[in-house]
């Protein structure tokens, strides 16, 4: 796939409890388990573009061919585990991909090896991967003081420094100071049989923007904490989007998330990510953001993203908009149609309507409409509404019905979201959705939206 798309991700809804896995690994080793109720027209009745299998891969090598032989049994020609002939070297778009399913896993080798490995017998061949762990990887750090002093601080040294780094050895050199940067390595054993099957969508442990312009392979795909993307984005944020232009990159909720709560997609869309991963069982106003986002596109999964986030000459930076074409949006917000009611027994249907814009900083507010009391079946507010959305191509626009609170607060009602970009002008009946994404039909809101450029 290439780099200019936005990818949906797609998640089961486990809602399971703690798991032991220490317990469940030895369990696994001992079973043959095989994934037969999947049905390859299942995976592609939505859309007919690529589905991207992302391994969460904790196995023995045995066990590793095994996972291997049940996903080309399972999925056969459908499965992806040989580079396109008109792509060697560069990725496809998602049009060429049509029908595919991608491994996404750690690989051994290059595309062009695993091309002359292709037929021959890999039972028992097993390769070792070795990389780089961090002091503290899986302990998130917090304190954006602190990490905005290290980048600072690694700016200077690679000012003064320049080349007076032994490569080998990971000592930088300075006259009559020496500088040494603890190194721990891990090494993982790959079978080649589950290597073989990972083409386009490498995972590869992203190490700075730098390695990458310099190292990074065209297949290779980086997976970034939410926490350490949100620094590097304020920090470096023309590197960040210079990086999506040239890579896949996947943001992920951090491990301090024990709730699994979410966090907010919209600034890594800003800056262009292809992939930003949520906890697809929580629900709430980041899933809200991204079932709307991809209701563009016909609900495929794929958006392309806009032009400032795809090409190598633009020097967009969602924090400080100095061009653009930006849509004045007029909305007139008319009637409701049989709302849903409060569960709250001192709220007899006293309704109101929040209108919210999502996108880059400058764009994201929000208005109300006034209270109307004790008619949530047609209340009627006739109320305009007009904001100006400097970023119109990135601006998601949000629906909320509330029932007002006295005491404990409002109570969310239903709400709809979607790119400004797919609103139609003129009279509109916007249909609405409760907090676990099912329809509230025939519960809707009746407008009229109008925007110019």
């Amino acid at each position: 796939m290439e780099m200019r798309w936005f990818l949906s991700k797609i998640q089961d809804d486990f809602r399971g409890g703690k798991i032991n896995l220490e317990k469940t690994q030895r369990l696994l080793e001992k079973l043959d388990i095989r994934c037969s109720y999947i049905h390859v027209k299942q995976i592609f009745k939505t859309s007919d573009y690529p589905v991207v299998l992302s391994l969460e891969n904790h196995c023995s090598t045995a066990q590793q061919e095994v996972m291997a032989d049940n996903l080309q049994a399972t999925f056969g020609e459908s499965l992806l585990s040989d580079m396109l002939d008109d792509f060697p070297d560069t990725l496809p778009s998602p049009e060429a991909l049509k029908f595919k399913i991608l491994v996404k896993n750690k690989k051994i080798g290059t595309l062009k090896e695993t091309h002359e490995r292709k037929g021959s017998d890999k039972r028992g061949k097993v390769e070792e991967w070795e990389e780089e762990v961090a002091d503290g990887e899986e302990e998130e750090e917090e304190e954006e003081e602190e990490e905005e002093d290290k980048f600072k601080e690694s700016e200077v040294l690679e000012s003064v420094l320049g080349d007076n780094q032994d490569k080998e050895t990971g000592v930088k050199k300075l006259p009559g100071v020496m500088l040494f940067k603890k190194k721990k390595t891990r090494k993982l054993k790959i079978a080649l049989a589950l290597s073989d099957l990972v083409i386009y969508t490498k995972a590869e442990k992203f190490k700075s923007f730098q390695h990458s312009r310099l190292y990074q392979q065209f297949n290779e795909n980086n997976s970034i904490g939410e926490t350490q993307a949100r620094k590097l984005s304020k920090l470096r944020v023309h590197e960040f989007i210079f990086h999506t232009r040239k890579f896949i990159t996947r943001i992920y909720p951090k491990a301090t998330r024990a709730d699994s709560s979410n966090f907010n997609p919209q600034e890594f869309w800003n800056i262009g990510c292809q992939m930003v991963a949520l906890n697809f069982q929580t629900p709430g106003l980041p899933m809200d953001l991204q079932n709307g986002k991809f209701l563009d596109n016909g609900g495929s999964g794929y958006i392309l993203k806009p032009h400032f986030l795809r090409e190598s000459k633009s020097y967009f930076n969602p924090s400080n908009i100095k061009e653009g074409m930006p849509i004045t949006l007029t909305i007139r917000l008319i009637s409701g149609i049989q709302l849903p009611l409060t569960h709250s027994s001192s709220n007899k249907g006293d309704s109101l309507v929040i209108i919210e814009v999502f996108g880059v900083p400058n764009d994201q507010m929000k208005q109300q409409t006034r209270v109307i009391k004790k008619n949530a079946f047609s209340p009627r507010w006739n109320e305009t509404f007009t904001f100006i959305i400097h970023v119109p191509e990135l601006a998601l626009i949000r629906f909320v019905v509330e029932g007002q609170g006295l005491i404990a607060g409002n109570e969310f009602l239903g709400q709809y979201t979607l790119p400004l970009l797919c609103m139609n002008k003129g009279y509109r009946r916007i249909p609405l959705f409760s907090r676990m994404g099912e329809s509230l039909e025939p519960a809707s809101l009746f407008v009229y939206v109008w925007y110019v450029r």
